[in-house]
């Protein structure tokens, strides 16, 4: 049995790799490892996208039990476009009912998809990782939990926090969704 808690980041002072956490995101961070230490949970392995926010989103955790994170480029945010996109939340939408849809430069969900659970893949060939982080960004997250939760779609990613915390229950062929986070 495998328990992956899936963390989007907190509040950040922009969309950039290195955007910093905001006063209220540093505060939720150290939230965020309150909840984890209370909930007991025995930690084994720490997996982040390798943006700033994500890194400091669980880094008040990870130093508090002494636990490496792990910086994985498989789980930064998708990318839409490289070019400015002026209706990005349509194209969105697009992408989370056409999962082949992307624009130039862009990733589609499937391919967002393939990547994430690549490193979902690895901790299940992973003998010593029962309880592993995994912190990354909305969009990525959204499409992860559909592959588990079909019905979690572009409603439901509307309605991702800052931060957030989806537990991921894997238990041979069976699995099970959480949302464990109540801010």
């Amino acid at each position: 049995m495998k328990n992956l808690y899936l963390i989007r980041h907190c509040a950040a002072d922009g969309q950039h790799s290195d955007s910093p956490l905001t006063n209220e995101g540093i505060r939720q961070a150290y939230l965020l490892s309150a909840f984890f230490t209370e909930q007991n949970m025995n930690i084994d392995k720490i997996i982040s996208s390798p943006y700033l926010r994500a890194i400091e989103s669980i880094k008040p955790y990870a130093e508090q039990n002494n636990i490496e994170v792990n910086v994985d480029d498989r789980l930064t945010e998708r990318i839409l476009s490289e070019d400015p996109i002026d209706d990005w939340i349509d194209v969105l939408e697009h992408s989370f009912t056409d999962l082949d849809f992307n624009l130039p430069g862009g990733e589609s969900s499937n391919d967002a998809v393939k990547r994430a659970t690549s490193v979902i893949e690895n901790i299940h060939s992973d003998d010593n990782a029962t309880n592993v982080i995994l912190v990354s960004h909305g969009n990525l997250i959204a499409l992860l939990l559909n592959q588990y939760e079909p019905s979690f779609g572009f409603e439901a990613w509307k309605n991702l926090r800052n931060p957030d915390v989806y537990l991921i229950n894997i238990d041979d062929s069976k699995h099970s969704i959480e949302c464990l986070w109540g801010g």
